[in-house]
């Protein structure tokens, strides 16, 4: 599968780079005060990096002044496995370079099933706070070089990803895994076993053929004067 930049024109597809200031301290902190596990995990809101000084500036200008989760996902991952969205963006930021897979949300079907062919992989570098708009499809991130791993904030409206609400009539609740959460499992992931709908369809895309990314194989995908 192809990686490309975040900084490829085709990225905005899903969403855009974020100039703020405050990155370093928040990429710092996750990279000194969070684990390292050798699967995936992830924490909705940790106090270490929600009271950081550059969190709490941060936070006005992610949603408009509604209140933010600060959590994170690390680990390794280089698979698919699934595909989520919310009603609202969310923002990520490094402290290890990361890949994530996305696709679009108008590309699920009447049935909420997509094709994993339809599914981009983005390069993001460490310290490039991403925000990843709400049509985009994504999950947990991939390491960019399995001997890293990756260390990943996830910025998200307080009270995302915590315990779903009860399902109402609609075919979309189906998907809910959580609050503000609607994920498509592929039928390989555990998630799919653990009962989430299991709505991808092909190859379970696995990007460990691919890995580590090396800089200089993303070029080619940069906008002109962008940087990496």
């Amino acid at each position: 599968m192809e990686i490309k930049s975040v900084y490829d024109p085709a990225f905005k597809t899903y969403g855009r780079i974020m100039e703020a200031q405050g990155t370093a301290e928040i990429a710092a902190a996750l990279m000194a005060l969070t684990p390292l596990p050798e699967g995936t995990e992830y924490v909705a809101e940790d106090p270490a990096l929600q009271e950081l000084p550059a969190a709490k500036k941060l936070a006005p200008s992610l949603f408009g002044g509604l209140p933010v989760e600060f959590g994170w996902c690390n680990g390794h991952n280089s698979k698919l496995n699934c595909l989520e969205y919310h009603r609202s963006s969310e923002f990520n930021l490094g402290a290890e370079d990361f890949i994530l897979i996305l696709a679009r949300q108008q590309d699920l079907d009447e049935k909420n099933c997509l094709l994993t062919e339809k599914c981009e992989a983005f390069y993001v570098p460490a310290g490039v706070l991403v925000e990843v708009y709400a049509t985009s499809l994504h999950y947990a991130p991939c390491h960019a070089d399995p001997a890293k791993g990756f260390k990943t904030m996830v910025a998200l409206p307080k009270g995302t990803n915590l315990e779903a609400p009860g399902c109402g009539a609609a075919a979309e609740d189906r998907l809910l895994r959580a609050a503000n959460k609607w994920l498509v499992a592929h039928p390989e992931a555990p998630e799919a076993k653990d009962g989430a709908f299991a709505g991808l369809k092909g190859v379970n895309i696995d990007l460990k053929d691919e890995l580590p990314v090396e800089l200089d194989d993303l070029a080619a995908h940069m906008y002109d004067g962008g940087r990496m």
